[in-house]
């Protein structure tokens, strides 16, 4: 398994088409990582930081991964109609969130 942290430290930031399948990513700050097409399948990402950046997109991630990012795409704090119906129609995928300590949405 690749050492990502250890790559990212020592100034790394490529890591297009990488197999980071289970990679221990806690606590990362993957501030401009290039992860397109990387695969994240059963990565631990709690508590790291994701790009939103085009670098981040086409990431291959699990269900667990996806329901993370969708949990909190829920819990934002918006009032358009638009993104209201968005939430709604995703806010059962996204109370399945693994954490506990992680409250569920309403």
């Amino acid at each position: 398994m690749v050492d990502i942290i250890s790559r990212y430290k020592a100034g790394e930031r490529d890591f297009r088409y990488a197999d980071l399948r289970d990679a221990k990513l806690r606590y990362a700050d993957l501030m401009g990582a290039k992860l397109r097409y990387a695969d994240l399948s059963g990565a631990d990402l709690d508590m790291s930081c994701l790009p939103l950046w085009c670098g981040s997109l086409n990431m291959r991630v699990d269900k667990r991964i996806a329901v993370q990012i969708a949990y909190h795409l829920c819990a934002l704090d918006c009032d358009d109609p638009e993104y209201r119906e968005v939430r709604s129609k995703c806010l059962k995928f996204a109370n399945q969130m693994h954490r506990t300590d992680a409250p569920r949405l309403v």
